[in-house]
């Protein structure tokens, strides 16, 4: 990937000692830790100081190094079926490979516990074997129905969050993080500090107002003057930390550095021809195909989730009540970015706000949750003016993705569509 910014060498040297400090913690000292999903409650575990390892970052990493083949080949072979969700199954696969020699870090220890939110189907399935298989528990967290549908409702949760988000969905999911707070004190004595946590969310609302005043100059500068790669580095690895001095220091950083370029008119693209969105998770075992497309054709990605999600979905007034608040922000984390009509109801606002040309869905054949919105967003945005072409991909899948098919399959079509 081609680095513009001092500050994203920094993030990625940052993130690999981090991940070497991680893995001394969790697998050469034994160190309490546990294995959660994106959308669970991080800040409580940062709170106590224990380690965790996010079921989408592990996924990623794997795919990264390649190795996501040799782990679905596995999962088959032990009779699992051959459309499984991929992105949230390949750590369990490497569990079940029980191979110390090809796992990234030998494999995982046994963690404390894993926590996931019941969002589809398959995590109940996917969290309860893998605790099994790793002799430990899983604590499922609740994904209650949403009754009140607000297609705007990222115009009010920053203050308005318990009237967008619902007080009965807010109290239950406090009632669960209280209850994993308890578990985790009595598993590692450790304690949950009050004004640690209270502080951490303070410090987070930092950190995301800063990545999301970035977001909001680039999405109106022409050129772009980041590219998706860079964009998604100095957003994700922050927020893997959110809260910390690191985090709120780089966040800031990473906006200073936005804006100079922007003052400079440097652009992503030598020539910036077409502004693209890129809807769903990032293609981990092919970074370059980003970089091509701007090579090629002048097609930059001015939008991805990762970045724009800081301001509606991160950002909460705490009114006293920061435990309540951390609740809005985690019991609908899922359902905005996947399900109408939050999903559509915010990805055409921002293909309007950030003057999108053309939209690129990823949609992976074997996982129900990226797929059910994702539809119907596409059908938003065509009826809005904005051409979409739907990806057959997965982002941790390497075996049906051919880099160059893909970047010529989406060259033509923007020729096709008359705006490359």
């Amino acid at each position: 990937m081609r680095k513009t910014l001092a500050c994203t060498a920094e993030a990625n040297a940052y993130q690999k000692a981090y991940g070497m400090d991680l893995r001394r913690r969790v697998v050469d000292e034994g160190e309490p830790f546990a294995i959660v999903q994106a959308d669970t409650p991080h800040e409580i575990f940062h709170a106590m100081d224990i380690p965790i390892i996010t079921n989408q970052w592990w996924s990623a990493y794997i795919s990264a190094k390649q190795l996501s083949g040799h782990y679905f080949e596995v999962l088959a072979d032990k009779g699992y079926p051959g459309n499984s969700c991929k992105y949230c199954s390949l750590g369990l696969a490497c569990t079940l490979a029980n191979d110390p020699a090809t796992a990234p870090w030998g494999g995982l220890p046994r963690p404390t516990v894993l926590v996931a939110r019941l969002t589809c189907d398959c995590i109940q399935h996917v969290f309860g074997q893998w605790a099994a298989a790793m002799d430990t528990e899983f604590f499922p967290m609740e994904a209650p129905a949403w009754e009140h549908k607000d297609p705007c409702w990222f115009e009010k949760s920053r203050d308005s969050w318990e009237e967008v988000y619902g007080p009965a969905r807010i109290d239950l999911m406090v009632a669960e993080m209280r209850e994993l707070i308890a578990i985790l004190e009595r598993r590692t004595g450790r304690r949950f500090d009050e004004e640690k946590f209270r502080h951490l969310m303070e410090q987070i609302n930092v950190q995301e107002g800063y990545i999301w005043e970035a977001n909001q100059a680039l999405a109106k500068a022409r050129p772009c003057p980041v590219s998706i790669g860079e964009q998604m580095s100095n957003t994700m690895i922050p927020q893997w930390h959110r809260g910390s001095d690191w985090a709120v220091a780089h966040a800031k950083k990473f906006r200073d550095e936005v804006l100079e370029r922007i003052a400079q008119g440097e652009g992503a693209a030598q020539t910036e021809k077409v502004r693209l969105m890129w809807i769903g998770a990032g293609v981990w075992h092919d970074p370059g195909f980003y970089q091509a497309l701007e090579e090629t054709i002048g097609a930059v990605f001015v939008w991805s989730m990762y970045m724009p999600f800081a301001g509606p979905q991160y950002i909460r007034e705490l009114k006293g009540r920061p435990m309540e608040a951390l609740a809005s922000r985690i019991c609908s984390m899922n359902e905005v970015l996947h399900l109408p009509p939050w999903m559509n109801g915010w990805i055409g606002n921002e293909a309007r706000r950030c003057d999108i040309d053309a939209a690129l869905v990823l949609l992976p054949p074997d996982n129900r949750l990226s797929q059910s919105g994702t539809k119907i967003t596409a059908h938003t945005l065509e009826e809005s003016g904005v051409p979409v072409l739907m990806l057959d991909a997965d982002m941790v899948d390497a075996n049906k993705w051919d880099h160059d098919r893909m970047v010529a399959m989406v060259c033509d079509f923007l020729k096709e569509k008359g705006v490359a």
